[in-house]
């Protein structure tokens, strides 16, 4: 497959283990990925999360860098509603000067994407149907207006910001990264500051999108390229796609669009036992969808204690359904839809399993069946 394959990791707990473990397993995990032949292993952010342990992206891509020596590393994504222009600049510069040319900064908008989803679940407009687009499901919207209007989200907000702090709007900030990473960055009247680190930092920025709103037409606009999320938000990943194509500009560093897509997978030898590895995955999407964040990953045990509800059954349908699950070949045959119906230039998987052993052999197999 001439399309490449890159991975993005949670640094995932599991039932059982902690937070080392989990880190520890990232880092194995990434060493095995650069020998694999994955294009790029980021690293998502994630705050109040049992079960995720990647909560500071840079941090986090600095241990990696130090056990690997080319694959590329990047941030799936920094929240930019959480930090200035200037520690997300400082941060990345430090990295490069440690590690020149190997860093991608995928930004993210976080508050912005909570308003808008309150602001859609306010209107009467009915969610879109369930349809099958040349063979890939776009299930229907999942709204989380719900958890986004509850008193732990509201918690969770005061604690990622200072009293009173509104996040920049979103080209707000860019024009600051960019200023930043351009340096010195001026104030019109005669001033001149220079981030250090940071200003020259040889950084590839992306922006990451669950929809075909504003991060996915200012990508466009900017001419950035954009990750589109179809293993958070299925039901949109064809109009982001859409949009983001509409609304390119070629820019000095990109002369035409650059899409990658994510999808969650699970690999096995067979069918059979994939599907055995993936069973806990329900259940961990649950815990995201009740609101109280991603458990740490249950044993195929525990998930098979559970006691399912058919509200329980509904919250998680569309995720469940959209899991690519299977034996090497099953799944390429799902991720070349995936590729075809978006038109993705790249592809990003994600996957977590209860044993590391599982989850290593399962990007192993994916690798070689996509290599040919």
């Amino acid at each position: 497959m001439s399309v490449p394959l890159s991975i993005l990791d949670l640094a995932p707990l599991v039932a059982g283990g902690d937070v080392g473990d989990a880190l520890r397993r990232t880092l194995d995990l990434a060493r095995s990925a650069e020998q694999f032949g994955y294009h790029r292993y980021w690293v998502a952010e994630h705050h109040f999360t049992p079960g995720v342990a990647s909560a500071q992206p840079a941090l986090l891509l600095g241990q990696i860098a130090a056990v690997t020596e080319h694959i590329r590393l990047g941030s799936g994504a920094v929240q930019t509603g959480h930090q200035t222009a200037l520690s997300i600049v400082e941060q990345f510069g430090l990295l490069d000067a440690l590690y020149p040319g190997r860093f991608d900064l995928g930004l993210g908008r976080s508050g912005q994407a909570k308003k808008e989803a309150l602001r859609a679940a306010a209107s009467a407009a009915e969610p879109a149907e369930e349809q099958i687009i040349d063979g890939l499901l776009i299930p229907k919207p999942f709204s989380w207006a719900p958890i986004f209007a509850s008193e732990r989200t509201a918690l969770v907000s005061s604690l990622l910001s200072q009293p009173g702090a509104e996040p920049l709007a979103l080209n707000e900030i860019l024009d600051q990264i960019d200023g930043l990473l351009a340096g010195p960055y001026p104030d019109g009247k005669g001033n001149e500051v220079t981030a250090v680190p940071g200003a020259g930092a040889d950084l590839q920025v992306w922006l990451l999108g669950s929809s075909g709103g504003e991060s996915a037409r200012t990508a466009g606009a900017r001419g950035l390229p954009f990750a589109a999320n179809y293993h958070v938000a299925p039901a949109k990943v064809v109009e982001a796609a859409r949009a983001y194509r509409e609304s390119f500009v070629p820019s000095a560093t990109l002369s035409e669009p650059h899409l990658m897509v994510s999808a969650d997978v699970v690999v096995a030898e067979d069918d059979e036992t994939a599907r055995r590895l993936a069973a806990p995955y329900a259940l961990w999407v649950r815990s995201i969808r009740t609101g109280l964040g991603a458990v740490p990953f249950p044993s195929e045990e525990q998930a098979a204690a559970f006691e399912w509800t058919d509200h329980d059954r509904a919250l998680v349908a569309d995720r469940v359904a959209t899991q690519f699950v299977g034996s090497p070949a099953t799944v390429v045959a799902k991720l070349e839809t995936l590729r075809r119906v978006t038109g993705a230039d790249e592809l990003l998987v994600t996957t977590i399993t209860h044993r590391h052993a599982d989850r290593v052999r399962s990007f192993e197999l994916l690798a070689k069946e996509w290599a040919g």
